[in-house]
């Protein structure tokens, strides 16, 4: 099954399963908690939720007899992340999976006891979050969803399915560390392919607005959205909508923009998959502070043809042969 096709049936399944997770309970049930950086009604949120669980499921656990999972949704608010963190190490569940660099820093500054398995988390240890990735040494550990250097490959790709593009904007959180590392390695590789760049932040969906309204003024425009942060999940539609309204050829970090051009990045849904293994680990005796941080398996390239036609760009049959998913 095509992993768009899969986003939408595990959507599905996760309505039923483990939104009403927390309303199950058995004794001696172990108990986990779940803060997704996502609000409650976004079919990602719930495909990931539902990846996560069927893991466990996989693993032998059964929601609902012998464990229990508590969800809260974050909605890309890190007030929200804040208060339903603490909220959810008064829980005191067994083990707590956190979804974002931001929401495993607020779970540690509400806990250094109960394990996290955090994963879609860029640099950890620049972070903070752990000591080193073989080596984690605290009470965190999961998974890297992107690498700084990634970034620079995404503008590499820009260029080579759309070679006119002469000026790019970077769409980027400054307040992480995927945003401005993330631009600073696309800053590095921007000489080399000939590009001029524009930096634009995303604090909100009218700072998005203007700012690819005011970049596509003028010709030979391309975009880049760096990395999987919670700000650009959030608002990931409105890009997409915004490129097509303007044309703008565009590459992302991750096919979660419905209708993107062409997206390159790791496979976040096998990220919570294998965030299921981990907490299986944990719950049968292991420390996170022994398990290393893991970085993706496998970076998938994927390209949408429609989304090539209407820019009027053909698509390279090199990029075409590197592909892992071509959308007709």
């Amino acid at each position: 099954m095509r992993r768009r096709d899969f986003i939408k049936v595990i959507a599905v399944s996760a309505a039923a399963g483990p939104l009403a997770a927390h309303a199950q309970k058995s004794s001696g049930a172990r108990h986990v908690s779940v803060l997704m950086s996502t609000a409650p009604d976004d079919s990602l949120g719930q495909a990931y939720s539902a990846a996560f669980a069927q893991g466990l499921q996989q693993l032998g656990w059964e929601i609902g007899s012998n464990i229990r999972i508590d969800y809260r949704w974050g909605s890309g608010d890190t007030e929200r992340f804040r208060k339903y963190a603490a909220e959810l190490v008064g829980l005191s569940p067994d083990v707590i999976l956190g979804t974002a660099a931001s929401i495993v820093r607020a779970l540690q500054g509400a806990s250094r006891t109960i394990p996290i398995v955090f994963v879609t988390t860029i640099d950890p240890v620049g972070s903070g979050l752990v000591a080193s990735l073989s080596h984690p040494g605290g009470n965190a550990t999961g998974f890297i969803a992107f690498e700084f250097s990634l970034s620079a490959k995404l503008l590499e790709l820009l260029k080579e399915i759309a070679p006119s593009v002469n000026r790019v904007a970077v769409l980027r959180d400054p307040t992480v560390p995927a945003g401005s590392g993330g631009f600073a390695a696309i800053q590095t590789a921007a000489p080399s392919f000939g590009v001029e760049l524009t930096a634009i932040d995303v604090p909100s969906a009218d700072a998005i607005e203007r700012g690819i309204t005011e970049f596509a003024r003028a010709p030979n425009g391309g975009l880049l959205v760096v990395g999987p942060t919670s700000s650009m999940t959030q608002q990931r539609a409105l890009v997409v909508t915004l490129a097509a309204k303007y044309r703008l050829p565009a590459v992302y970090h991750s096919f979660a923009f419905a209708g993107a051009l062409l997206a390159y990045g790791a496979n976040s849904i096998d990220q919570y998959r294998r965030a299921a293994g981990y907490v299986d680990r944990i719950l049968k005796g292991e420390k996170p502070a022994n398990l290393p941080v893991q970085a993706p398996t496998k970076y998938e390239l994927i390209i949408n043809l429609k989304t090539a036609k209407a820019l009027g760009l053909t698509v390279p049959q090199s990029l075409l042969a590197r592909a892992d998913e071509v959308i007709e």
